[in-house]
This record gives structure tokens, C-alpha cells and sequence, in this order.
């Protein structure tokens, strides 16, 4: 990049550093979904909140069926998002 894009450049710099974080916490909050592991223990946590009666028999059949939905889906978790980075 020539010193003259850079300047001109410059005053994006935060705004493209945002957009690199918020990328990056997007990724990583698709990985966490797609992990069953993640899913299993939110579950035994909707369990227990059932349990504890924090929430009533609605809610948990609700969250519930999403969390399991997500178990089902053909979407794998590998470790690693797909594509080129």
C-alpha cells in the first residue's frame, strides 16, 4: 500500500478494526453453536433450571426443542470454521 492510500486510509482504521473483532466473535460464536458438547451442557442447564423452577414446563419445551434442532442439523462442528481465512 503506497504512503498516500495509507493516509487516506487512515481514518478507517478503527472502523476496520471493529469490523475484524466483530468478524472474529461471530466466528467463534458460530463454532460454539455448532458444538455438541456446547449444546449437551446447555441442555442438562435447561434441566436443572426445570428442576430449580426458574422456569416453567413452557419455556423448557421450548428451549428445548431449538437445542436439540441443533443436535439434528446436518451441520457438523469440526473445529475450525470453513473456507479460506
Amino acid at each position: 500500500m503506497g504512503l498516500v492510500t495509507g493516509l487516506l486510509l487512515l481514518p478507517l482504521a478503527p472502523v476496520r478494526g471493529t469490523l475484524w473483532v466483530a468478524d472474529h466473535l461471530l466466528q467463534e460464536a458460530e463454532r460454539q453453536a455448532g458444538d455438541p458438547r456446547a449444546v449437551q451442557a446447555r441442555l442438562a442447564a435447561l434441566n436443572r433450571a426445570l428442576e430449580e423452577g426458574t422456569i416453567d414446563e413452557a419455556a423448557f419445551e421450548e428451549e428445548e426443542e431449538r437445542l436439540l434442532a441443533r443436535l439434528d442439523s446436518p451441520v457438523r462442528y469440526t473445529g475450525h470454521r470453513g473456507g479460506a481465512s
